[in-house]
């Protein structure tokens, strides 16, 4: 009996082939279709609520004071932290797969994302010299390359419009541009990341102030993602990336 409170941590358990024994899941873990979605929250987990389930096994982002507690119920703990690089993706597949038992299912994800991944890479154009802006949410957070999203660009070879911003490290990866850095960055390339939680689209991209002079919107490079593949790292994350080699591919210029 399985129950997850971690929304990445849901996607591999379904895709290593473990999601029969999965009772409960928190109310963000909504894919695959068909999860048992519950009131459990992963941000403030109650031991109480998720012990009611009477799970052998929960998947879940750390907090000391919840791991304690179930190990002292004699529940197993198979933890699903955000990862700072690809190895700590296919490790925490592997992890979960002991976890589960499904050892050989989850060898197998992780060679097939290692493979499409691998595959999508190759094949991109070029995209030296090509800049991009990834946008969290409306007040136009964003991500630097030393994060695992920004990783996750530097396959390509991008150049992140956001890293001068965060040079001290103080915004920790996630700084806040404004309207006018964006302007005088020009990104090549805009990934949003809000069109779901904040309704984002290109079309309301080219409405703001002076956004309408961007490259990236005379273009027609301001791509819309969804949130929920780009901020979880389970096997959707193959999509991602497939969605920025499609970018690249519209947006490669010649050398």
């Amino acid at each position: 009996r399985i129950v997850s409170i971690d929304p990445s941590g849901t996607e591999i358990i379904y895709a290593i082939g473990a999601g029969d024994r999965v009772v409960a899941v928190d109310d963000y873990s909504y894919f695959p279709e068909g999860t048992p979605v519950t009131d459990l929250s992963g941000w403030q987990p109650n031991l109480e609520a998720i012990l009611a389930f009477e799970p052998d096994l929960v998947v879940m982002g750390s907090n000391s004071d919840i791991e304690a507690g179930l190990e002292a119920a004699g529940v197993a703990v198979a933890l699903s932290n955000a990862p700072m690089s690809f190895d700590d993706v296919y490790s925490q597949i592997e992890a979960i797969g002991a976890a589960t038992g499904n050892i050989g299912e989850a060898a197998e994800l992780v060679l097939q994302m290692q493979t499409e991944i691998g595959e999508l890479t190759a094949n991109a154009p070029d995209a030296s010299g090509l800049s991009y802006f990834h946008e969290l949410d409306n007040t136009l957070y964003s991500v630097t390359s030393s994060t695992f999203i920004g990783a996750v660009y530097a396959l390509f070879g991008l150049e992140n419009i956001a890293d001068p911003a965060d040079a001290d490290g103080a915004a920790f990866g996630y700084p806040q541009l404004s309207d006018e850095y964006l302007v005088d960055a020009d990104p090549d390339i805009i990934f949003l990341a809000d069109t779901i939680c904040c309704g984002q689209s290109a079309e309301t991209v080219a409405e703001r102030a002076g956004w309408d002079q961007l490259s990236a919107v005379q273009n027609g490079t301001v791509i819309e993602l969804n949130d929920d593949i780009v901020s979880r790292w389970g096997p959707r994350l193959v999509d991602f990336i497939e969605s920025i080699a499609l970018a690249i591919d519209s947006a490669a210029v010649p050398a």
